[in-house]
């Protein structure tokens, strides 16, 4: 990974050397001497990242190559801080300050020229020492080092190979569990056990998805318990997924409330409700109260754990499940199906019996669990020849050796070490990265694109022709899925990733890795109420993630220390108001800062002005948290590209942000009023892709035409149209980059000929991707009229008269569709032959008066979930969805007793959805 580190310092330092042209000529001869020495060293570092595991001096030799290039890229960004501000004080009318900022310069410049001396002599002597370790230069130029124009091709053209769940066997024991589920008469609690890896939670899903239990309950929820379990999250999760309609009531509960409400629930109808992951006899005992102890209404629990002990003491009678590994012929069948993923389904494609047979052998060592062997799979999936193979089969083996007599769990922990050894270097920070996030979080994809970014960690050689960095970050994450080293989620309507976790004990090897590579530290408050020695200690780490808990009375971050930090994460959870007061007066001291997330700040009031001195950050988010007001030093941070500010509340914002011309990522709060009281200026930042929240009654919309680098626009209209011509202009105009646009439309009507007339414009634009409309429609327009582009639809108290889905299907795109109340009053509505030819999603809510619904031979031949709630009126369901065999979900809610009584009756309409795996009736 130190090739990476200095790849990154070098960029630092060619950018400062064209920036900084005012480097004093004894510095920056310096830093151009240290400049060609890293280059000289980078070449070498790739031979000698791939031998640092067998030799302990050369793992220690790069430890010094890292924090040396760390060291100096210090020590510039230092200087420059200084420098900068100077510049700002040079035209004071205050003599002190100009007097003061004079002579800070002239102490700063000689320091960090003593140490930019000392550290060009250490790296010339690191470089000399290269030979007594036998590494050979490996030159990367005119390489694209992890990404041919074929595998670019590949992974823009689909993600669903990287999230496909592959499973093997076990099968017999899937109907086992399934049938001790769904029969009343048997245990209360099944319990999966077992060590990590062997497969628990996917075959708790597998379970949990099985249309016989999905038919048998009525009620669900799956909650992931964890190491760290927080008693409310948890019940309120439950509740909220087994009565989603109080979500409001639940969410103000308290904890003897909660657990009386869920209690109840379980004892009125019958739900199935999965405690994943649970570790320790004291979260059972902490919220066993909440769960009946008698069958009741035949309510069950399934949960997985590592521990027989808990599985025993959560139930003592109750079904004990240890999955068995995998034998030979179905270890070789799963490693097959990963390594070749793209080839399963050409019949005549058969594998070279030479790679078989290394394919084999290697699977062997993983000792029959699920988890080695879909690593071993990505490992494998990246490699195309049978001399690759054998050389993933050689070190494997290394590897799997060092741990000979340790059992199975050492297996998967050693192929876990191999996966991260066999990453190309650029992709090895990117998963380290992933150690700054909490446990079973599920970390949204285009955020951590944009942190990767801001650290500089993907470097600006990787982008191929029309894409943009984060499409390059998107390639990224996917090799990183493809390897099974992440876990994404594929957006199922737009394509490209939603977010991504990592396994236990992935994300125990990532922890370990961080640590060893002085990546990252975590600092747990939430299970060491001192643990400021870790904080102390860590004077060499670069970035830290900070877990803030409730009952916390010290200062949370007393790190003057640590000045170096590069990235810096807070979590919240519900941390006092005095723990931020004191916290907000030490931000000032992270002078490097790049990246800082501020999440879950309940207590919260206002930035503090401090935060203006953090010329370097580049990535600032207060997602989550209850933020009122921003100081107007936001201003001064000229680097910064992404400003993350969804925060729960109203904020108030200076009208500055306009000042950031660097700035590519913009989310705006969905309410927010500037300090001024003026709309909030955004002209002239001509490097924004990505402008999220864009509210026409609170931004300037003439500004939009400024915005010519703009990539993905997300815009509002409320109560009148006169901004839309506009926004529609700015949409359509063919020489900007836009390539998707979201828009929401809450007005009165489209009623009049002009109203309509923009109606049309509108449904027109080509580059319209998701459009809500609430207001009343006179009229459809004819479907000649929508762009082919339109994705996304949803219409609420439209009023209309005519059957919507007689134009609505005609959509070539359409892949989501919402009707909400009253869009539609008729009583009548038709979905033909071949309509909706790409509909994945269909909401239908609140149509009170329909009461008939034909759905024909051939529609909707792609439909995944439909959704029917609130149509009170409606006598049965269509007989056509028999005919739409794609069909995962169907969630019928609050609809009359007698419809859900005909779905359940093999005699009624369930013939209709027999073929529908999950069906839930609320």
């Amino acid at each position: 990974m130190a090739e990476a580190v200095v790849s990154i310092t070098l960029q630092t330092i060619g950018d400062l050397l064209v920036d900084e042209v005012k480097f004093y000529s004894g510095l920056r001869s310096q830093v151009e001497q240290i400049e060609q020495e890293l280059q000289l060293m980078r070449s070498f570092l790739k031979d000698a990242d791939a031998q640092q595991d067998a030799d302990e001096r050369l793992q220690k030799w790069i430890s010094e190559v890292r924090e040396a290039a760390y060291d100096i890229e210090d020590n510039i960004l230092v200087f420059v801080a200084v420098k900068n501000k100077s510049r700002r004080y040079r035209n004071s009318k205050n003599l002190l300050k100009k007097m003061g900022c004079f002579f800070r310069e002239i102490i700063t410049t000689h320091k960090v020229g003593s140490h930019i001396s000392d550290i060009k002599n250490k790296i010339i002597s690191l470089t000399t020492s290269l030979q007594t370790y036998g590494i050979k230069p490996i030159n990367n130029q005119g390489e694209n080092p992890g990404f041919d124009d074929a595998r670019i091709r590949d992974l823009r053209r689909s993600y669903s190979h990287v999230v496909e769940e592959d499973f093997v066997g076990l099968q017999g024991d899937i109907k086992t569990l399934v049938a001790h589920l769904i029969d009343e008469q048997k245990d209360r609690v099944i319990s999966i056990y077992g060590m990590g890896g062997l497969g628990k939670t996917t075959i708790a899903r597998k379970v949990y998805g099985e249309r016989d239990v999905r038919r048998h309950f009525d009620g669900f929820a799956w909650t992931c318990v964890s190491q760290l379990w927080d008693k409310k999250d948890i019940l309120q999760g439950i509740l909220i997924k087994l009565i989603p309609e109080e979500r409001d009531d639940i969410l103000g509960m308290r904890d003897e409330e909660l657990v009386r409400e869920l209690h109840d629930v379980q004892l009125k109808k019958k739900c199935l409700v999965v405690l994943d992951d649970i570790w320790s006899i004291q979260a059972w005992d902490s919220l066993k109260s909440a769960f009946p102890n008698t069958t009741g209404a035949g309510s069950k629990i399934l949960l997985t754990t590592r521990n027989r002990e808990v599985a025993s003491y959560v139930y003592p009678s109750g079904f004990l499940y240890e999955p068995r590994v995998l034998n030979n012929e179905e270890s070789w069948e799963l490693l097959r199906k990963k390594a070749f993923p793209r080839r399963r389904d050409i019949a005549e494609y058969v594998i070279e019996p030479e790679m078989e047979t290394l394919g084999k052998d290697m699977v062997a060592r993983c000792c029959g669990l699920p988890l080695a062997i879909l690593v071993l799979g990505g490992i494998l999936v990246t490699k195309h020849n049978v001399r690759e193979w054998q050389t993933v089969h050689e070190n494997i083996n290394w590897y799997l050796a060092r741990g000979r007599g340790h059992g199975q769990q050492q297996a998967v922990t050693e192929v876990l070490s191999f996966s991260y050894h066999d990453l190309p270097y650029q992709f090895k920070q990117c998963f380290l990265f992933l150690a700054n996030f909490p446990e079973e979080f599920e970390i949204e994809a285009e955020k951590l694109y944009q942190f990767w970014l801001a650290e500089g960690i993907i470097p600006q050689g990787e982008r191929a022709e029309e894409e943009t960095m984060m499409d390059v970050a998107e390639r990224y994450l996917a090799e990183l899925a493809q390897r099974c080293m992440v876990q994404v989620n594929v957006k199922e309507t737009a394509g490209g990733f939603k977010n991504c976790s990592l396994h236990d004990l992935m994300r125990d090897l990532c922890l370990s890795k961080a640590k060893d590579e002085n990546f990252a530290n975590v600092i747990d408050f939430r299970r060491d109420k001192k643990p400021m020695d870790s904080l102390s200690s860590s004077s060499r780490i670069r970035r830290i993630s900070v877990y803030l808990d409730s009952d916390m009375t010290q200062d949370a971050v007393a790190c003057r220390e640590n000045h170096h930090i590069r990235s810096a994460f807070f979590y919240a959870n519900d941390c006092r108001q005095d723990v931020w007061q004191q916290m907000r007066f030490h931000l000032s001291s992270f002078k490097l800062l790049r990246v800082l997330n501020l999440q879950g700040f309940q207590s919260a009031d206002e930035l503090p002005k401090s935060i203006g001195d953090l010329i370097h950050l580049k990535s600032l988010s207060l997602s989550y948290s209850k933020f009122k007001k921003l100081p107007s030093s936001l201003s001064k941070l000229v680097h910064l590209q992404t400003l993350d500010l969804e925060v729960v509340d109203s904020l108030q914002i200076p009208n500055i942000i306009w000042k950031m011309e660097r700035l590519r990522h913009l989310y705006l709060p969905k309410m927010f009023q500037t300090q001024d009281g003026l709309k909030l200026r955004l002209d002239g930042l001509i490097e924004l892709e990505t402008l999220i929240n864009f509210n026409a009654s609170l931004c300037d919309v003439k500004d939009l035409d400024t915005l010519t680098n703009l990539r993905k626009l997300r815009a509002s209209i409320r109560d009148n149209l006169v901004d839309l011509p506009n926004i529609l202009k700015y949409i359509s105009f063919t020489q900007n980059h836009l390539r998707r646009s979201s828009l929401y439309i809450s007005c009165p009507q489209f009623c009049s000929d002009a109203e309509l007339s923009l109606l049309r414009t509108l449904l027109g634009c080509h580059r319209l991707y998701k459009l809500s409309i609430k207001g009343r429609i006179a009229k459809l327009p004819e479907f000649y009229h929508f762009s082919s582009s339109i994705a996304k639809m949803t219409f609420k108290a439209s009023l209309l008269e005519e059957d919507p889905m007689a134009t609505l299907e005609k959509l070539p795109e359409l892949s989501s569709l919402t009707i909400f109340d009253l869009t539609f009053v008729g009583e009548e509505m038709a979905c033909s032959s071949k309509g909706f030819p790409r509909l994945l999603y269909l909401k239908l809510w609140g149509l009170s008066n329909l009461k008939r619904w034909r759905i024909d031979a051939g529609a909707m031949p792609k439909l995944r979930r439909l959704v029917i709630a609130h149509c009170e009126q409606l006598e049965m369901l269509p007989d056509g969805l028999k005919f739409v065999t794609t069909l995962q979900k169907l969630n019928v809610r609050l609809m009359s007793d007698d419809f859900k009584d005909r779905l359940r009756d093999e005699s009624g309409d369930f013939y209709k959805v027999r073929h529908v795996p999950d069906i839930k009736l609320d």
